[in-house]
């Protein structure tokens, strides 16, 4: 990869222009001509580093989410990882090391569709899913700093939900409904948006701008698929933290800047104790394991026992798709 290159993934993962011409400015930073510079994101995106130029949203402030989980049969992983893939409310599935050797993200419009999805997942499959929904975010952003050997986001960068909710009307969902899924990558991606959605380029702008500041975008920039980067090792770690001490030992790891994300999720007992989640990315097993050993010095973990479920199979990466059609406006 060029140095242009990498100056462009690693750069403008957040922080995307709201201008009329953005990949204009982003070209004039870089050195680049205007569709030298388009060219090459399509490119990327072709071969599958870059998933897409857009939005990523705050969990649960525009539809609805859960992290779920299966013990799956050896012998029967790749055809239920193939059966939960096919749902287009999955939009991440992997193989991990561990009992539970299925995990899978679901993303809906409502808890009732996100659990009809479950339930069909459950009924085709002849197998539970166990649901974790998250209960607090102490650190979510899944950007990358590349040019590390452990991808790692700047925790400075990273802005708390305001505490005020955004009340979206019709436009905004379907504004949501249009970008979920990438930007256009053509000269003005929000006059082209705009004109799908039936508004001006000036009110896609202030409508981006408003679901950022109010934190239902986390970043608007280029998304990245970390495995195509070299960031090939991925290990969640969960801890069974007292209750009482979950939000200060979430809040130590979620600002210690050596984790990717950060979230508290519910107990499943008996089977699942754990209720502290964090994901660190590395570019090899080694990295991940020294990471994770400065972190457990860094935030007092060294007495808490955690188990290191290290990726395997990446069945499906995709950004969620929360709006399937035209929703009722509603708060959030």
């Amino acid at each position: 990869m060029s140095d242009i290159q990498l100056s462009l993934l690693n750069d403008f993962q957040r922080g995307f222009p709201l201008t009329s011409r953005p990949f204009d400015a982003i070209a004039q930073r870089l050195g680049l001509e205007l569709e030298g510079l388009l060219d090459t994101l399509r490119r990327l995106t072709r071969e599958g580093v870059v998933s897409r130029v857009g939005a990523v949203f705050r969990p649960n402030r525009v539809g609805v989410s859960t992290l779920a989980a299966m013990a799956v049969p050896e012998g029967r992983l790749d055809e239920v990882a193939r059966l939960v893939s096919a749902r287009p409310e999955v939009n991440h599935n992997y193989e991990r090391e561990h009992r539970f050797n299925l995990w899978f993200v679901a993303a809906a419009a409502n808890p009732a569709q996100l659990e009809q999805a479950l339930h069909d997942i459950e009924q085709q499959t002849g197998l539970a899913a166990m649901r974790l929904p998250m209960v607090q975010d102490y650190h979510i952003d899944l950007g990358f700093d590349l040019r590390r050997s452990v991808g790692l986001t700047d925790r400075h960068q990273q802005k708390a939900a305001p505490s005020r909710a955004l009340e979206l009307d019709a436009l905004d969902y379907a504004l949501v409904e249009a970008i979920q899924e990438g930007l256009p990558l053509m000269a003005r991606p929000y006059a082209e948006v705009a004109a799908f959605i039936g508004t001006s380029e000036a009110d896609v702008l202030i409508r981006l701008g408003r679901l950022l500041d109010h934190g239902v975008i986390k970043r608007l920039g280029i998304v990245v698929r970390h495995h195509e980067l070299g960031f090939r090792a991925n290990a969640m770690v969960v801890w069974n933290i007292p209750d009482e001490q979950v939000d200060e030992f979430g809040r130590c790891v979620g600002a210690s800047g050596l984790v990717n994300l950060c979230y508290q999720r519910p107990r499943r007992l008996p089977e699942w104790p754990y209720n502290l989640f964090c994901m660190i990315h590395g570019k090899d097993r080694d990295a991940v394991l020294r990471h994770l050993g400065h972190l457990r010095d860094q935030c007092g973990l060294t007495e808490y026992h955690c188990e290191v479920l290290f990726s395997k199979r990446r069945f499906k990466q995709t950004g969620a798709r929360y709006v399937a059609a035209q929703p009722k406006a509603e708060a959030i």
